[in-house]
């Protein structure tokens, strides 16, 4: 029945702070089409039908204790053409990360406000 994945959120504490994460670091661009609504966000295109929506809300898991590996969480995975190069972009900005444990060239890091993120080596999607 489900045919595919429009969009994930992730809530924010601190707009600014994700917006150079998601942007700076993952090189996304935003969405200029997202509607005023009640509350901050942004939203980013990754492909013509599949977005990332930020929304500046409160926590409602403020103090709850993660995994230290993202792949023992919840989390969402996205394909990426250059592992490599997210790896030294994650290295130069101190972002803490881990290799999957599968044994597939991919891997785990957390945004500013401890979403799980996987990166998985797809190197077709240029």
């Amino acid at each position: 029945m489900i045919s595919a994945i429009l969009h994930v959120t992730f809530l924010t504490s601190d707009l600014a702070r994700s917006r150079a994460f998601y942007e700076g670091l993952l090189g996304l661009q935003v969405d200029s089409k997202r509607p005023k609504m009640s509350f901050d966000g942004v939203w980013y295109d990754v492909t013509p039908n599949q977005q990332i929506h930020l929304m500046q809300l409160p926590n409602p898991e403020v103090g709850l204790t993660r995994p230290a590996h993202g792949g023992r969480d919840r989390h969402a995975a996205f394909a990426v053409s250059d592992l490599e190069e997210l790896i030294k972009r994650l290295d130069a900005a101190r972002v803490s990360y881990t290799l999957s444990q599968s044994g597939r060239k991919a891997l785990f890091c957390r945004d500013p406000d401890d979403n799980a993120l996987e990166f998985i080596s797809c190197p077709s999607e240029k």
